[in-house]
Formats: C-alpha cells, structure tokens, sequence
C-alpha cells in the first residue's frame, strides 16, 4: 500500500490547491496588467492597479480584525465595493455585502447577528444608519466611502466614522509586508449574504471559497465571458454577491463597468460609448432597457442575464427586435445566485416569436457547474414531467450554502432529507426543464427584491391601532409584484392608509412597504387559525396600476 503522505513535499501538495476566487485577480494583474479592469466615470483602474487597491485596502483591514471577523460594506455599485470582493478575504475576513436599500433597524439588526467588526458605509446612506456603534459591541470601526466621481461627499455627521482614505493610511507602513492570495480551507466562509425568510428575520447565507469559485467557473461559461467582455453592474454586488459576477468578470480578465445607479440613460450610454457586452438583472432591468426613450437597434450583440421572477415573454420579445438575447436563470440567495439556466435549444429558432419567448422564460436545467434540479412531492419522489405536476424544486452540489449563519435548526430543516429545500413550486417538462408556478414560501419577489410578508405585517402590527394584517402579493406591471395589506383596525379605533404606510416606513425598507391597504373587518382564517392568503390573493384588484 502506498503511503501518499511520505510523497508530499514539506509546503504542500504539489497536485491540490484549494480553491479560491482570489486567484482570479492575481492571475488577471499578471495576465492583463494595463488592461482596464473598472470603469467608473472618470475614473478607471487596470488590473495592476485593481491589485495594488485590493491589496491596499486587505492591509488596513487586518490591522484591524482578526481571522474569521465579518466586514459589512453597505455601499451601491462602486469600485469600492467590487475591491471589496477581494480585499476582505485577501485580509482574511468574512465579506458580509449588504443590501443598501435597507431602513436603519434592518442594518442595526445585521450589525448585532453578524458581530461584524468593520462597517464600510458609503456616505449617501450614513444618516439613515444612525449610530452603528449602538447596535452593536463587536463593531470597532465605521469607515465612510465618498464619492467624489457623482458628488457624494463626507457626510459630516459624527457617528464615530472616519474617511475611507485616513483608514488606508493606517496600514501604508505595512503595504511591504506580503499577502497570500490562498487559503488553507476552501471551505472556509468567504462571505455572509444575508436573506429575508418566511420567519422575516433575516438570515445569513455562508458561502464558502470553493463554492464561489466553482460558481464562478460556472458563470464565465454560461455568460460567455472572455477577455474582451465589457460587463455593465446593473445588478446590485450585494445580491448574492452579484451572483459571483464581481470574481467571474474578473477570472476573464474582462472590464468591469461599474453604476451607481440603474437609469435607462446611463445604461444606454454605457452600452452605446463603452461597448457593453453583457449585463445582469431583474426583469425591471429588462423592462427599463426595453422601453427607454432612447432604445435602438444594436450593431454588436449584447446578452442580459435575468433572474428574480420569470421574465415578461413581451419584454423579451421587444429586447429580441433590439438584438439583444436574454439567458434566463434561476436560483437563490442559499445557492450563490443563479443554480439553472434556460439552455437555448436551436430547434427554437424556427417557432413562432411568442412560443419561443415562453420556452425561454423558463428556468431550466442545471448549470454547468451544479446538479440537476429535482421537483419532489411531500414524500421526496420526483413528480411526473407532465409540465401539470406540481411539486418542490430542491437542489444539492457545489453550490449550496455552507449553511445559515448561527442558527442550526434552519440549516437542518432546509437540508432536510439531504437535499436543498427552496421553497418554491414548480412543475418538470418533458425536455427536463424546470418551470416555477408558485412560491410555497410567502416571499413577494418585486424587481428582484425578496420581500417577507411576516417581516411586513409585524411591522405594520407595531402601529397602535392595527389588531391584524396580512400582506400578499398582487401583479405589477413593473416590478412584477408588489405587497398590498388587508389591514383590521382595532375597536373603536380610526386610521388611514397613509398613516399606517408612513409609520411602516420608518421601520422597514421602502420597497417593502405596501402599495395598497384595505381595510377589512376580519381576514379569512382556516379552522386552526391560519390565514387563508390564496383567498386574499383572488380578491377583485381593484387598487392595482394598469
């Protein structure tokens, strides 16, 4: 028998590196040194320096943690975040990439669950953080990103911050001292994303080194990425991180152009004056790009990436006379982004445009780099591939979540019989591709947002003349969904909708909150007590956008 332990050198073994989408950057600086690798406005970096930044950045950042401690950046899609990808794990944290629509008791609570002990915040959303300090006792240090490039300056408020610049100043003295672009697990927590539940506290996703970089792989492939890709960040970095975009893009070694806000004219432009090849999105996204003012005929092909909610077959008709192809995935938060792909089949092409555009709104097959998708009954046996079957998509592979961050029980019930329950229902074509039909779980997805219903009622619950609520999702035209509440005041008791939405707003992300409250004397209960929302959801829409 051999003893493979004597053949292995004294540094390691010579035939297995553990993974990590760290490498991407080292690779790509020494591969494209003075390729650009961001655009942002004005501002640009090549890879080199795209590097150097990251490398800048992790030196500061473990001067002031240890092993293992998570970093939240709250900020939108500026370079800041997307080196942010790399600089944290490089400085051996946890990156925990925050979701910057969120209301300050949401941040606050993040801060508290995750023990984080650096927060990044850029200076637009520091005043509707408050005192970051107060939430919680691990924090030691809150670092204000300006941005100089749109005219976001200090904030000037004293919360305890300091600039982004005096923090990298710290650690100049530092810079000689080397960093390993490796780890020594591939299973070690790379990042924390965190994700509204059926219980509406958030929950913290743990990806892991390994997953990421395989997603990653997974992306580059299906994406279609090479070196001379130009990818426009119209999904947010805090999603999933970007679906592994921010490592993806960059293991090509192709541009990153970043935004810092998604508007119909800076996409446009960017497409028209940047050469934009690929971007990712909601279906929103597809809607602005399809029915801007200025839309036009694309000389040169560009490819969206959509997930969030099925895509429009008419949007995807009208981005079709525009030349731009649509990929349709789907995926979770729990499974780094997107897990299946709508496979494009040539045999499509000779179907008529409006069938054509209903195969590609499907969620397909898994991708390359991920199993199969199973739709199971209650007992875990595959339903039939009739397309009418309804049954629970579940997943398994490289690409499900290490598990949710301190809190057991939840990871045990999704993993529950050794597969990934989603949640969502579904139904299995013939051809193997999976179609969604309804969500198990009460989340209302509207512009690629989660959002949880409880989280919504017990915000509303919290208004002294609320007795019940319950929030379903209703059609929108736009955003595909959006929350309405079916409000019981309590006795002797006066309220308006205005009211009620203004104090939910104080407490809950603006695109949580209700569009519509109807003011009910009861809701309809089963005989246990449950609240029968299918009965909600069937009601007249009279209040809903045409």
């Amino acid at each position: 028998m051999i003893d493979l332990s004597t053949m292995l050198s004294s540094t390691g073994s010579p035939n297995d590196s553990p993974l990590t989408p760290m490498r991407f950057l080292q690779r790509s600086a020494e591969v494209f040194p003075n390729k650009d690798a961001i655009i942002y406005g004005d501002r640009r970096y090549s890879y080199l320096e795209f590097s150097r930044a990251a490398e800048r950045m992790a030196h500061a950042i473990r001067s002031r943690i240890n092993p293992g401690d998570r970093v939240i950046f709250l900020a939108p899609n500026i370079p800041e975040m997307l080196i942010a990808h790399y600089a944290v794990p490089l400085a051996g944290g946890v990156l925990v990439a925050l979701n910057s629509r969120l209301a300050g008791p949401e941040v606050h609570y993040v801060l508290e669950h995750s023990e984080a002990a650096l927060l990044f915040i850029d200076a637009e959303l520091v005043g509707g953080v408050g005192n970051a300090f107060a939430a919680s006792t691990a924090l030691t240090g809150v670092i204000e990103i300006s941005d100089g490039e749109f005219g976001v300056t200090e904030s000037g408020l004293d919360v305890g911050q300091q600039t982004l610049e005096s923090f990298l100043a710290e650690a100049d003295n530092d810079s000689d001292e080397p960093l390993a672009w490796e780890v020594t697990d591939e299973r070690g927590v790379i990042s924390i994303n965190y994700t509204s539940g059926t219980t509406g506290k958030p929950k913290g996703v743990m990806y892991s080194h390994r997953g990421a970089y395989l997603n990653s792989f997974g992306e580059v492939f299906h994406n279609k990425f090479t070196s001379d890709s130009v990818y426009l960040w119209t999904l947010p970095m805090f999603h999933c991180n970007g679906w592994c975009t921010p490592w993806a893009v960059t293991a090509a070694g192709a541009t990153h152009v970043c935004l810092r806000t998604v508007r119909a004219e800076s996409v446009w432009s960017a497409i028209d004056t940047l050469g934009v090849t690929n971007l990712c999105g909601a279906p929103t996204v597809c809607g602005v790009i399809a029915n801007a003012p200025m839309k036009h005929k694309l000389e040169t092909p560009l490819a969206i990436t959509t997930a969030g909610a099925p895509p429009s077959p008419s949007v995807i008709e009208q981005l079709d006379t525009l030349g731009i192809t649509v990929v349709h995935v789907y995926g979770l938060t729990e499974v780094y982004g997107p897990y299946t792909i709508c496979e494009y089949q040539r045999e499509w092409d000779d179907l008529p445009a409006e069938e054509r555009a209903r195969k590609i709104s499907r969620q397909g097959v898994g991708m390359v780099q991920a199993e199969s998708a199973r739709i199971v009954d209650a007992d875990m046996r595959d339903v039939p591939a009739d397309a009418q079957t309804i049954g629970e998509i579940v997943l398994r592979g490289n690409n499900v979540m290490l598990g949710y961050f301190k809190d057991r029980q939840a990871t045990a019930e999704a993993f529950r019989g050794g597969w990934f329950h989603t949640g969502d229902l579904g139904v299995m074509h013939a051809d193997g591709y999976i179609e969604i039909k309804d969500r198990a779980k009460d989340i209302i997805i509207s512009g690629g947002e989660n959002i949880s219903t409880i989280e919504v009622e017990n915000a509303m619950l919290t208004h002294a003349t609320v007795l019940d609520v319950a929030v379903v999702g209703i059609p929108h035209p736009k955003w595909g969904e959006r929350p309405k509440a079916y409000v019981v005041l309590r006795p002797d008791h006066i309220s308006t909708e205005v009211d009620l939405l203004t104090h939910t707003r104080t407490l809950i992300a603006a695109f949580k909150v209700p569009d519509f409250v109807t003011f009910v004397d009861a809701l309809p209960r089963t005989a246990t007590g449950k609240i029968m929302k299918v009965v909600l959801r069937d009601l007249p829409e009279e209040s809903v956008p045409k």
